[in-house]
């Protein structure tokens, strides 16, 4: 190789390191920021407040109605406790509306047998697009609960049809496979008590019932899952909601609501056109459409987090399961910045255009390549001279470090607040997998999320069926 290849290589490599140690250390930067408002947040506004009955007693005759749409597609193995625990949430008035999505195995006969469902001649009240309905059932047993039976189109699909036959002021959109706790509806409906108009959408928390005793549609003791994959996918879940969620909300930059458990204003979701069925990621795609909408219009529009507001749910338990949910939520995140790109760093969108919707480019474009290309490359450079050990190490420090501070922040923060984890072996058990994840699970999943913006590319727009187990029941 001859000097001026050799000097050129080395520019081009020097340009790349500076890049990713650019990209790395601005989105350290936004870290640091989202934790600092998180413990802000919690000092001003403790979490996990009041017992259920202190809920009840504020909240109860105030509240506002709403209809629990959970589509449901081959959820045989869970169906019946997730319904159970809907119908179980305590609040004063609500419809549960669950949405048979063409299921291929036992679904529609294990709700037919499990409620006594009898057909019933319901119309729609809304005109939304989605696939033929086959029929409509309501329980004869439980007169809060309908059953919609329609030709199989997808999540955003499903739940079009269950706001077309909704008739409740609030919609709250969650999975068949989830679990609201009790008062998680009363939790998370509070902040329309107090909305001036402006109010479109809340988000709650996500937890993981791996490994947990799951009976009478309750979780009756949360326990660690055995296996390492869902222990490293509750840190993420952690520091997605007990920190991002949280500090998103407070500086009014919150721009995802998770599917298993948001509440919508159902009049807002109607005037948007519902949920879009050209993309992976209709939730997340949904909310900025809420707030692109009113802001084109002229209105003030807010998006909320409330993180007492828990709904369990049971996370992917293999690899194989997490790459097609890693890549179909990264592919999600790009059709949705394709679908709305002229918001990008445009002032008529106020701080979504200029700092959301830019943070978003970079945490889901920016920051997966360069991370992923820092592991291939740099101990590559690093061989050849090309460049130094200490800045390999630096990059493992950007790194690593950054990453186990959050996930310990995330932990403490979740057992100050929450004190989910009662045994002192479960919470050591967390810290070392907070250490333990920077070794292959956390490149793994910079590979999964690369494989979605392949699959963007490609225009693969087929559903990667996560394998569940089911709920696990104490003996």
């Amino acid at each position: 190789m001859t000097e001026p290849l050799i000097i050129a290589v080395q520019v081009l490599a020097n340009i790349l390191v500076t890049l990713i140690m650019v990209i790395m250390t601005i989105q350290n930067g936004n870290y640091v920021f989202q934790l600092i408002q998180s413990i802000r947040t919690r000092f001003k506004e403790p979490m996990g407040k009041g017992s259920k009955l202190d809920i009840w007693s504020r909240h109860a005759q105030y509240s506002v109605p709403v209809s629990i749409i959970a589509p449901a597609y081959n959820e045989e193995l869970t169906i019946d406790e997730s319904v159970r625990a809907l119908l179980s949430v305590n609040y004063p008035e609500y419809e549960v509306i669950v949405v048979n999505d063409g299921s291929s195995d036992k679904t529609l006969q294990k709700l037919i047998k499990s409620f006594a469902m009898v057909r019933n001649d319901r119309p729609p009240v809304a005109a939304l697009s989605h696939n033929p309905v086959n029929g409509v059932y309501v329980s004869s047993v439980h007169p809060r609960l309908l059953v919609i039976d329609k030709v199989n189109g997808r999540k955003a699909d499903a739940v079009n049809a269950g706001i077309t036959y909704a008739r409740n002021p609030l919609i709250c959109v969650t999975d068949a496979d989830s679990i609201i706790e009790a008062d998680g509806m009363l939790r998370i409906t509070e902040p329309f008590l107090t909305d001036n108009g402006d109010l479109v959408a809340v988000g709650g928390s996500i937890r993981i019932t791996n490994g947990s005793d799951v009976s009478g549609g309750q979780v009756n003791e949360v326990c660690l899952p055995k296996g390492w994959i869902p222990r490293f996918q509750i840190l993420e879940y952690l520091r997605a909601f007990i920190i991002a969620r949280v500090a998103t909300s407070r500086c009014s930059m919150m721009m995802l609501i998770s599917g298993a458990f948001g509440v919508f204003k159902r009049t807002a979701v109607i005037e948007s056109g519902g949920f879009r069925h050209d993309t992976v990621g209709e939730d997340l795609e949904l909310v900025v459409r809420l707030q692109r909408t009113a802001l084109e219009a002229g209105r003030t529009c807010r998006v909320a987090y409330v993180p007492d507001a828990i709904c369990w749910t049971e996370a992917p338990s293999t690899f194989a399961g997490l790459k097609g949910q890693r890549a179909r939520w990264q592919q999600g995140a790009i059709e949705t910045l394709e679908h709305h790109r002229e918001m990008i760093f445009n002032p008529r969108y106020g701080k979504i255009g200029m700092v959301a919707m830019p943070l978003m480019v970079l945490e889901d474009i920016l920051v997966p390549i360069a991370e992923l290309t820092g592991y291939i490359l740099l101990p590559i450079f690093c061989w050849f001279g090309i460049t130094s050990a200490q800045t390999f190490i630096v990059f493992l420090s950007f790194s690593f470090l950054f990453g186990t501070a959050l996930s310990l922040s995330a932990l403490a923060h979740e057992e100050f607040q929450f004190r989910k984890a009662d045994k002192v072996r479960d919470i050591a058990t967390m810290t070392l997998c907070a250490f333990v994840e920077n070794f292959g699970y956390r490149q793994a999943n910079f590979a999964f999320r690369i494989l979605g913006m392949w699959r963007k590319y490609k225009g693969n727009t087929t559903w990667a069926i996560v394998p569940r187990v089911g709920f696990a029941k104490k003996h």
